[in-house]
């Protein structure tokens, strides 16, 4: 589905992951963890198209899309919710899924009511609110907004960052039983940076632990450890 072969990519000329080799198979769940600093949204930016410089190869389904940009990556099928949630807070709720649908690929566009439908269905808040702007919604709400437009790409790999930090508990559990469904019942493949990592160890199928801007453990993420957590994640 998304395979990784020696990934880099540097902030100006500053190296920021290096030797990066992941393979995310289809309907997997990946959990990406690890302190502040050591990567994660980077490696994100990376999958996207976002970072000022990259080498080695990215493939979706087998296709190269290393070369791509964003929109053209979007277009293929990376849905992106990144840190900060990246919503326009000027555009009322309606306008901000609308936008989610220039990202569809053409073979795509049917059925775009029917989306709309389910994004309602998956978060009920975003009807109540249909025409309130963004910038009014509260942290939570406007995360679930930033997930439903990404969810309007019609994407075949979801990748979050940190979509729970800083929301309320309840919010919090609501969107994770949200990505536990779209992943179990819909067979979506997902990809999430989380602190929490007893959701990656309640919802992932695997786990990457970046260190230093390179991949430190991996595996099925039944393989958690108190003491993978003291050694990575403990300040």
């Amino acid at each position: 589905m998304l395979k990784l072969e020696n990934v880099a990519s540097y902030y100006g000329e500053s190296l920021a992951i290096n030797q990066i080799n992941l393979e995310i198979k289809e309907g997997k769940f990946h959990g990406i963890i690890g302190k502040n600093g050591m990567g994660k949204s980077t490696l994100l930016k990376t999958i996207m198209g976002l970072m000022d410089k990259t080498d080695g190869s990215i493939h979706l389904e087998g296709k190269d899309i290393s070369k791509f940009k964003t929109h053209d990556r979007a277009t293929e099928g990376l849905g992106y919710v990144p840190q900060g949630r990246g919503i326009m807070p000027q555009f009322t709720i309606e306008e901000n899924l609308v936008v989610g649908t220039f990202a569809r690929d053409k073979d795509n566009m049917n059925n775009i009511n029917e989306d709309f439908e389910f994004i309602l269905k998956l978060f009920p808040i975003l009807k109540e609110f249909w025409k309130r702007r963004g910038g009014d919604l509260s942290g939570g709400q406007q995360q679930q907004l930033a997930i439903a437009r990404a969810l309007l790409t019609k994407p075949k790999v979801l990748i979050l960052d940190e979509p729970t930090e800083g929301i309320q508990p309840n919010v919090v559990e609501e969107i994770e039983n949200v990505l536990i469904r779209l992943n179990k019942e819909f067979n979506l493949t997902i990809i999430i940076v989380e602190q929490n990592v007893n959701f990656i160890k309640k919802a992932a199928d695997n786990f990457s632990i970046l260190e230093r801007g390179k991949i430190a453990e991996e595996g099925d993420s039944s393989k958690i450890t108190n003491n993978l957590v003291q050694k990575y994640l403990t300040i």
